[in-house]
């Protein structure tokens, strides 16, 4: 895993706070980058696949657990595609979707099928001659207007 680790946001003592850039090429990798993707926001058109490129490029509002409160302009690029499906997913270009999680399940070595899971049961499917993804941050963070929340967070009603 190459890192250039995100510094953790003191808004008491104005550290400026370095771009997230990680690097995936194995299952472990893939999952950290999931964390750090979880709640991140796009529509269906900042979802680009070029065949010819053998790539998939996400552009995404990713909200920054890491900084508490905040949101970044984000791209996520996978190399080495072979197909890409999507399953369930709102084709109206304005809609948006919110990704849960990425999941990495291995084939023919050491090639696999990446799986992006998102709110409301659909998912995207990318077949991969081998995991080669790349997410970095791409402008400065703005305040969140509302963090996400998920099933189970809060105290267990009595």
């Amino acid at each position: 895993m190459s890192t250039e680790a995100a510094t953790a946001d003191n808004a008491t003592t104005g550290t400026a706070v370095e771009p997230l850039r990680l690097l995936a090429e194995d299952a472990d990798d893939l999952h950290i980058i999931s964390a750090a993707l979880q709640d991140a926001i796009l529509r269906p058109v900042d979802i680009v696949w070029e065949p010819s490129a053998r790539r998939v490029t996400l552009a995404l509002s990713r909200f920054c657990w890491e900084c508490g409160g905040t949101r970044v302009m984000s791209a996520m690029q996978f190399g080495d595609v072979l197909s890409v499906k999507s399953r369930r997913l709102p084709r109206g270009p304005e809609h948006a979707l919110e990704l849960l999680a990425m999941d990495f399940e291995p084939g023919e070595a050491p090639g696999g099928r990446v799986t992006l899971m998102f709110a409301g049961g659909g998912d995207l499917r990318i077949d991969v001659e081998c995991l080669d993804a790349v997410l970095t941050d791409l402008s400065e963070r703005w305040p969140a207007r509302v963090a996400p929340t998920h099933l189970g967070d809060g105290p267990e009603p009595a």
